[in-house]
């Protein structure tokens, strides 16, 4: 016998048409409040979209967003996505950490745009995206769900379905998403710490954000990873994923990210430092932030994903410039 309550909704891969029968349990609920259930894979905003152009029907026939069902009826929607992203593929190499059919996860170079715009209409990693999987055009933003700065390296995942998308998209809102961070910051700090500062756009400078009263809540979490004469490498955990937030949150401790062009300020040369070290400090021109570490759960079958990229041969050679005069330094004082 047929049972209404247990129903899940079919998928036709071939065809992107899934149909579902409404449970009794919903009985006296909108439509829209009922699809939305049904096919939580896609927005409302979607869902109410394609009720309003037929292509979510009632029993075969046009309906309302605001219409009362009353249990038995059967939806179908033909979910046939349309572009989303009109960005021009393009054949740039990508370092893939992990992929498979639901997410890609990418390890992004320093100088890399994520997303086209002003000053830059191509050449970005949605344009690499594309081009490795056009399906990617029907996805919001080529189905990226979080980004990296422009001369921020390291790891970020892709979505490649709605699905995806829509889980990736709430992971990170309900901060079930670990980002882990690398950065070389100005001053040899003695212990990790929090930042726990509201960020938003700076009242002047619309490039910069900066800590404001009423600013958007963002909370970094920081640990010394290896301590230097006069700089610190630290892990830095994201709570939050506020624009520029780790740069900010470091400067506002009064411990730039070295290289940092918005934030870092004037170059600061440590005394007695080795060549090599004022050669490193002197040519790095972008931030020494490094997204070193990425974890969640699978948005499709909830297993652990956690891919790592190791640290780029620019911030490498700063690091082992940093290790070397802190070895000098300490053989110095040893033969005083």
């Amino acid at each position: 016998m047929h049972d209404p309550d247990n129903e899940t909704h079919e998928v036709d891969p071939a065809a992107t048409t899934l149909s579902a029968v409404v449970p009794l349990s919903m009985a006296g609920s909108r439509l829209d409040v009922i699809a939305a259930g049904l096919f939580p894979e896609f927005s409302r905003s979607k869902l109410s979209e394609w009720i309003k152009s037929g292509r979510l029907t009632l029993d075969g026939a046009t309906a309302r967003p605001r219409d009362t069902l009353t249990g038995g009826e059967v939806l179908a929607l033909d979910a046939q996505l349309d572009t989303q992203t009109h960005a021009l593929p393009q054949d740039i190499p990508l370092d893939i950490v992990y992929e498979d059919a639901d997410i890609f996860v990418v390890n992004k170079p320093a100088g890399l745009v994520v997303h086209p715009g002003a000053g830059n209409p191509d050449g970005t990693l949605v344009n690499a995206l594309l081009f490795r999987d056009p399906e990617l055009a029907k996805l919001p933003r080529a189905g990226i769900v979080h980004r990296l700065d422009k001369d921020t390296s390291g790891v970020m995942v892709v979505a490649r379905t709605m699905p995806a998308l829509n889980k990736l998209t709430e992971m990170l809102a309900e901060r079930d998403v670990h980002r882990q961070y690398l950065a070389v910051v100005l001053g040899a700090l003695v212990s990790g710490g929090t930042a726990d500062q509201p960020i938003d756009r700076h009242p002047r400078d619309r490039l910069r954000m900066t800590v404001r009263e009423d600013g958007r809540h963002a909370v970094t979490h920081y640990r010394l990873r290896e301590r230097f004469r006069n700089h610190t490498l630290l892990e830095c955990r994201l709570e939050t994923g506020r624009t520029h937030q780790i740069r900010v949150h470091m400067q506002y401790a009064r411990h730039p990210i070295v290289g940092d062009p918005l934030y870092g300020g004037a170059l600061r040369l440590p005394k007695g430092a080795t060549d090599e070290l004022i050669e490193q400090l002197r040519g790095f021109k972008r931030q020494a932030l490094h997204a070193e570490v990425l974890s969640f759960a699978h948005p499709v079958h909830g297993g652990e994903i956690r891919c790592e990229a190791p640290v780029p041969a620019d911030m490498k050679a700063l690091i082992d410039a940093l290790r070397d005069d802190e070895q000098q330094f300490q053989e110095r004082e040893s033969r005083r």
